[in-house]
Parts: structure tokens; sequence; C-alpha cells
């Protein structure tokens, strides 16, 4: 019942549009009613179309009353023809073109129904491109021309740009310009759309004249048989006027062939549970038809399919909408496609902007990181100058310190035999000045790998220097080359300043041995005239302390030759860390 409201709807759908409803509703509902064998209820009727502003009809609209009061009592024993005719009279003066036509008002009528079948089911109703070509096919093979599959192709191309299909009036339009029937006459034409008129609305399957035999005289009668989906109907003539008869049809009929008897030819047999009918056909070629129609039909009702043409159109329209989803998938797809696509767009922007500005900033910083290291080069350059300098004036301090030891030494042998009564001091003296040497020695060596440290240092720095030459690709890895070089350039640096605290500290140990020669010295104060005065000598001997101090270049250590070995040991355990 939900297709033939369907159906219904359409034809409504055009009569409706064409009428003033406040004026002519009441006149379409009556007819209606009458044309479908629906029951007239006057008063309902009455109610929905009251004339005020507060009537149904003005607040709910026409559909309401249509659908509750008419089509859903349709019980489908009406005949479609006459319903579809009373519609077309409501609708097709005013909508109907004025220009003269190649087909007459009763082919524009067939034309219409046809539309209302092949229609979307969707308002406005249209007829899409591929339902036009099938039935200007239909049209053309029942004329018996052949299909010109270019022309419609470019007619399609230019309806497309235009719109999604044609109106009823603009399918009449086209039919009956002779577009695609040309060189057929008005005749030809009208037969090749009453025959799909009969297929497609009609449910007419098969038709044509054969002979029946009687079921009480048994004689052989010419009539005018008519195939539809569930009955045969056989009539005097093709004019459909008077019918003699009904052959229905189920799923337990079944059609045999039947050999040649009674000077009959082309016999068929169709059996019905109630009955058995005996036809004979014009040719075998027809009977050959009609028994594959007929039993193409009752394998339809044994399946409970519907007819083929209706069944191809649903196919047509479920084909139509499956590539309209498609085609609405795909659309989609290709918009989540373009939004992701400028979203990643807007990513790299940003990501570009940052990169710009992360690389500005890495300009920067680069560029105060070579300002830093050339002032640090600069300062150290500067600090190295200044130390060389220092080492310069403590290596001649050293210089003439020897000299005046080797002087004292000389006077210490000249004068050794006379003072033997200051054996013990003189070799008190003696000690204290090999313990001098010792350290001076100590003190050269550390001097050796103070200098070794600086020729690294500057080293370090020369190759520091050149890794700032380096490329742009390289500069990453030189940079953690230049940070382990720095690391090592900062011990270096420690080692220095304790190299240097330990030379204060041997500084203060030779200020306190030189306090203790002092003391030496004022307790051999009369030796120095008996000296003097046997030898003429202005400076004696000062005897040295009696404790084993070791002497620097600077002067006496601050450490014995016990912490030196220590010290030694834990510069050797440094240096190895630091290589």
């Amino acid at each position: 019942m939900v297709g033939l409201k369907e159906e219904l709807l359409k034809s409504i759908w055009h009569a409706f549009t064409a009428l003033d409803l406040d004026r002519s509703g009441k006149v379409l509902s009556h007819n209606l009613c009458t044309v479908l064998n629906v029951p007239h209820d006057p008063v309902a009727l009455e109610e929905h179309f009251r004339d005020d502003d507060e009537g149904p009809v003005s607040n709910q609209g026409y559909m309401p009353y249509l659908n509750k009061f008419i089509l859903e009592k349709v019980q489908g024993n009406f005949d479609k023809v006459e319903f579809n005719r009373m519609c077309w009279t409501l609708c097709a003066k005013k909508n109907l073109s004025k220009s003269p036509l190649l087909i007459s008002d009763e082919d524009a009528f067939k034309v219409w129904v046809i539309f209302n079948f092949l229609s979307e089911d969707k308002y406005p109703l249209i007829i899409v491109p591929e339902e036009i070509e099938y039935l200007l096919k239909k049209i053309t093979e029942a004329m018996g021309a052949g299909w010109q599959q270019e022309q419609f192709d470019h007619y399609k191309i230019a309806l497309n740009t235009s719109r999604e299909g044609l109106s009823a009036w603009e399918l009449i339009d086209l039919i009956g310009s002779g577009q695609f029937s040309k060189g057929m006459d008005r005749q030809t034409v009208s037969m090749a759309i009453n025959e799909v008129f009969n297929e497609l609305i009609l449910d007419v399957l098969k038709q044509g004249y054969m002979l029946k035999k009687g079921h009480k005289r048994k004689n052989w009668m010419e009539r005018w048989f008519v195939l539809k989906p569930n009955i045969i109907s056989y009539y005097v003539s093709e004019d459909l006027k008077d019918k003699k008869g009904d052959i229905v049809l189920d799923g337990n009929c079944c059609v045999e062939a039947l050999p040649d008897k009674d000077g009959k030819k082309c016999l068929f047999l169709i059996k019905c549970l109630d009955k058995t009918f005996e036809i004979s056909a014009s040719d075998k070629k027809k009977k050959q038809e009609w028994i594959q129609a007929i039993q193409s039909t009752v394998n339809l009702l044994r399946a409970g399919s519907p007819p083929p043409h209706k069944e191809a159109r649903q196919k047509r329209k479920e084909l139509r909408q499956k590539l309209l989803a498609e085609q609405e998938e795909l659309e989609r797809q290709m918009k989540e496609l373009q939004a992701a696509n400028e979203n990643k767009q807007k990513e790299l922007e940003t990501v570009r902007k940052q990169l710009e500005a992360a690389a500005a900033r890495a300009a920067e910083e680069e560029k105060k990181r070579l300002q830093t290291q050339v002032e640090l080069q600069d300062r150290f350059s500067l600090e190295l100058e200044r130390e060389k300098m220092v080492r310069q004036k403590m290596e001649e301090q050293v210089a003439q310190k020897s000299s005046e030891l080797e002087q004292y030494l000389q006077r210490v042998r000249e004068l050794e035999e006379m003072y033997k009564q200051l054996q013990e001091a003189l070799e008190d003296e003696k000690q204290a000045r090999q313990d001098e040497e010792t350290v001076r020695k100590l003190q050269a060596r550390l001097l050796e790998e103070e200098t070794a440290k600086r020729a690294e240092l500057e080293k370090w720095h020369l190759q520091q220097q050149q890794t700032i030459q380096m490329t742009e690709a390289e500069k990453q890895e030189l940079e953690n080359q230049r940070m382990m070089k720095e690391q090592a350039l900062q011990v270096a640096m420690e080692q220095l300043k304790q190299l240097e605290l330990e030379r204060k500290e041997a500084l203060e140990q030779y200020e306190e041995v030189k306090k203790k020669l002092e003391t030496a010295a004022n307790n051999t104060k009369s030796w120095k005239d008996k000296v003097a005065h046997h030898e003429g000598l202005i400076r004696l001997i000062e005897p040295g302390s009696k404790n084993p101090h070791l002497i620097t270049n600077w002067g006496p250590a601050a450490f014995t030759e016990a912490e030196l070995e220590e010290r030694q040991r834990s510069w050797k355990g440094k240096k190895a860390t630091s290589e």
C-alpha cells in the first residue's frame, strides 16, 4: 500500500498545485473520493475546509486531510486510468504547452502518466536523464527505429549543465517536438507511446490475437488476449470494449505445449486449479513467445516478485541512490581532505614561523657567543702576556739567586779549613744548600710542567680558533669538542692556581728559613770579626737551619720531601684524569 500511495500522490500533486486550494479544494477532494471508490465524509470535508483563518486547511495544510480521510481508505479497487485522467484534466489546461505538438492530447496524457511512474520520489517532481533515456529507448524500439545514442549524449550534457532533470510538461514537449522521432508519422509515434503505456502503466506483459476453445460448445473463437502480472484477459477485439473473460494466474498454474489436432496448429494448454484453457497461436514463434511469457509470469508469482519493468525501475533507482551516496561520500571525503590540507598548511606555516624565529634567536645567540668568545680570547691573551712577564722576572731573580749561591759556595770552600770550629754549623749549612738544590730542580721541573701546560693551553686556543672557521654542518660537533676543551682548560687553570698557591706557601717557608738563617748569622757574628781580621773578607758563610727543609727558586719550601712526593702523585693523577 505504501507504493500505491506514492503513485497516487504524484498525480494528486499535479492536480493540487494547479488548483486554488481555497476555491477548488473541496472539488478535488470530492473527485478523489469518487474515482478512488472512497466513501464520502461531508462532515470532515466541511470541517477541514471551514471558511475562516482558524480552519485546519489554513493551519495544517491539505496533506493531513488527504492522508487521513482519503488515501488511508483506498483499497485498490479503482480504475487507475480514470483516476489519472481526472488529475490530468485538473492540471493539463494550466500547464500544457500552447505550441503545436506532433502528439495528440491523449498521447500527452499517457506520457504524463508514464512520467509519474518514472519520476523521482521527491517534490517538485522531475525525471532524471537516465529515466529519460530509458523511456526514449522504449518508444524508439516500439517504433522499430534505431536508437541515436550520440544525439542523446549531446542532449544529456546540455541538460546536466542547467538542471537535474525535466518536469512532466518539459518531457511532453521533448517527445512532442519529434527531436528523437524524426522521420516517423504521428500514428507510429502514437502507437509506440500506447505500447509503452500499456507495458509500464497497465502492466501489460504481452497482448495479441489467438484462438480459444470454448468450454461449452467446444468451438474455436478468435479473441484479443492481454497478459498482466496475475491475470490473462480476453476480449472480442483489441479496442477492449467487450470483455469475454479472465484467466486468473497463480503459483499453481502451468502452461504446456500440445501437439496439433483437429486441424488446429500451434496449440498450448494453460492449467489452473479449476479450469483448463486450450489456445491456438497464429504461428510457432507466437506460440513459443506466449508460452515463455505466461511461464515467466507464473514464476514471478511463485517468487512473489514484481513485474519486470517495475523491478527494473526499482533497480535503477537503487543504483542511482547508491551512486549518489558514493558521490556524497566522495564529496565528504574531499571536504575532509581539503580541511585536513588547510590544517596542515596552517601547521606548516606556524612551524615555518617558529623555525624563522628560532633561526633568528640562534643567529643572535651565535653572534653573542662569538662576541663573548672574542672578549675571552683577548682577556686570556692579556693574562698570558702578563704571566709571561711575571715568569721572566722570576727567572731573572732565580738566575741572580743562583749566581749569588755559587759565589756563596765558593767562599764556603775557601773558608772551610780555617773554621773547623764551625764544622757542625757548616755541615748544617751544606745540607741546607743541598736540599735547596733539590728543591730548585723540583721547582725547575714544576716550571717545565707549567710551560707545557701553557703550551697546551695555547694549542687549545689555536684549535678553538680553527673550530670557529669550520662549516655550519660541523658546528654542533665542534661545539661539543670546544666545551670539552674548555673544561680541560678550566682544569688546567685550577691546576695553575694550585701551583700559585703552592708557590706562595714556598715563599712563606723561604721567609721562615731566611729568618732562621739570620738567627744563625747572629750566633756566628763573633766569627765574622775573626774572619775579617785574618782573611780580610767582608761576608761570612751564614749557617743554615738544622731542619731538613727544601729550598725552591723563590725561597725556602713550605713542605717536606714526603709532602712533595705526595703532591707529585696527586698532580700525576689529576693530569691523567684531564687527558
